[in-house]
């Protein structure tokens, strides 16, 4: 339910601010294989009957918290306008399709493959401060939709808010628990409900959760190498990460009663925290960084994005079939298998219906403990 890498072990259960789930990505990876093992119930994937993200397009409204420098924001941006634009393969759109696209609710209807980023807002006076309470993202909102004289749009139909705080601002459990989440507005707050994630840049304030594998991990994965990042600001492609994370989570799981694992809503495990730091073929739970490509410059990533820009998403779960579905779906996808792919991840299990099958995963499971 949030971001970047998982956190460390004790902080894998925190203290929920609001009543209903909380999606946050965690920021440091501790490799735990017991999360793919037959019977835990991290790997149980269930369908609890509440709607998935499907509008087409879906419109992301942008809310730039603090201040920003231009070239950071062009990053984020293409990033985001990749989900459902053309690129060379494999592209971030490739990845969404695969992944998070796949999943479906009661209706029939799929996640949605197409997004528009419809609007954004600069907060550069911090309208509630450098030092933010999870539920602030909720008042910041409503001041970006109430702004006068170039308000936001509110759309409680298509719309997703999105809150990216700059490296300066300080948020209650960053870096120590989480490095984003999703979650959805109060109509006492806003006015309507909306869904929403936050994402905080970690790459000055805590490098090896926020910005992991651009920077030494602070907890596991203790052998691997730090990775030159693709854009060239630690902090800014660690953003990439944890908002891939959130995103595929929001969609699967955008009011706490569709897609995830666990017996209350309240301490979900969704789809991108099953794989907790898996990049590239050949990587693992907890941070392992797999067969990831590296371009001339030394740069690693593993999708290609618009303007030529390159990013390193992490991986997530695949939508939970019964065996026999699953089993001819892999037959298709033999091919891929069998050639270095960075979509697809080898993971000891994927989890079917509650039944764990050896398999393989998509390599878009997250690794960061996110909300």
């Amino acid at each position: 339910m949030g971001t970047l890498l998982p956190c460390h072990p004790t902080l894998t259960l925190l203290p929920l601010l609001f009543a209903a789930a909380i999606a946050g990505v965690r920021c440091a990876p501790v490799y735990r294989p017991e999360y793919l093992v037959d019977g835990n119930q991290l790997v149980d994937m269930q369908y609890h009957m509440g709607p998935v993200v499907s509008g087409a397009p879906t419109n992301l409204f942008l809310i730039w918290y603090g201040r920003w420098e231009a070239p950071a924001q062009a990053v984020l941006r293409d990033f985001l306008a990749s989900l459902s634009a053309p690129a060379p393969f494999p592209a971030v759109s490739d990845w969404w399709a695969r992944t998070p696209r796949l999943y479906t609710d009661q209706s029939g209807a799929n996640v949605t493959a197409t997004f528009a980023i419809a609007g954004e807002h600069s907060d550069a006076g911090y309208s509630h401060g450098a030092s933010l309470k999870r539920i602030d993202m909720q008042s910041i909102i409503r001041t970006a939709v109430v702004a006068y004289p170039d308000p936001l749009p509110l759309d409680p139909y298509n719309g997703v808010y999105l809150v990216l705080s700059s490296p300066d601002v300080q948020g209650e459990e960053f870096c120590r628990a989480m490095c984003g989440f999703h979650y959805f507005t109060f109509a006492s707050v806003v006015g309507v409900t909306v869904r929403c994630a936050g994402v905080g840049n970690g790459g000055s304030q805590c490098p090896g959760g926020g910005a992991y594998p651009f920077a030494a991990a602070e907890y596991g994965a203790s052998g691997q190498g730090v990775l030159r990042p693709p854009n060239g600001d630690p902090g800014v492609d660690g953003m990439g990460i944890v908002r891939g994370h959130e995103l595929a989570e929001l969609a699967t799981n955008p009011l706490g009663n569709a897609w995830y694992a666990g017996d209350t809503p309240t301490a979900a495990t969704e789809i991108a925290d099953l794989c907790l730091g898996g990049y590239g073929d050949g990587g693992g739970a907890g941070g392992v960084v797999g067969n990831v490509s590296h371009a001339a410059d030394g740069t690693s990533y593993n999708v290609n994005c618009v303007n030529g820009r390159r990013f390193l998403p992490g991986a997530v779960a695949l939508e939970p079939r019964p065996r026999r579905v699953l089993r001819t779906q892999l037959q298709q996808l033999k091919p891929l298998f069998s050639s270095p792919d960075p979509w697809l991840l080898p993971v000891d299990a994927i989890a079917l219906d509650g039944v764990a099958e050896a398999g393989m995963a998509s390599p878009w499971m997250d690794g960061y403990g996110m909300a």
